[in-house]
């Protein structure tokens, strides 16, 4: 069971790792997302997420993060290992559903 958990040290929590990542990380976009990587010097990968108040009220992004915490929990063999990832939402993303979120982020995955 611990493979599928979301541990506090999976999570970017420093303003400094998102910065970093923004601007030496690796940059991939898709419609409703856009994906950075860069690799850390940890054993482990880490997952931050970034939603901007123009996606919609707090109810909306809110569910969007849970949503992207989720596939991260479930799908953590598709991330890079060793490496900081950092999932921005954009517009439209908040009408998705988990299914067509999961779909849309395996495809970009995938193609690594």
């Amino acid at each position: 069971m611990g493979n599928y958990s979301l541990r506090k040290e999976e999570k970017i929590r420093h303003r400094a790792d998102f910065l970093y990542t923004f601007q030496k990380g690796e940059y991939r976009k898709t419609q409703h997302f856009r994906i950075y990587s860069s690799p850390n010097r940890l054993s482990h990968q880490r997952l931050g997420i970034t939603v901007a108040k123009r996606i919609g009220n707090a109810v909306q992004r809110n569910r969007l993060k849970r949503f992207l915490r989720e596939f991260f929990r479930l799908n953590k063999e598709l991330f890079p290992g060793s490496s900081d990832v950092v999932i921005s939402g954009q517009m439209g993303s908040a009408d998705l559903t988990y299914w067509q979120l999961a779909e849309e982020l395996k495809g970009i995955l995938q193609k690594r």
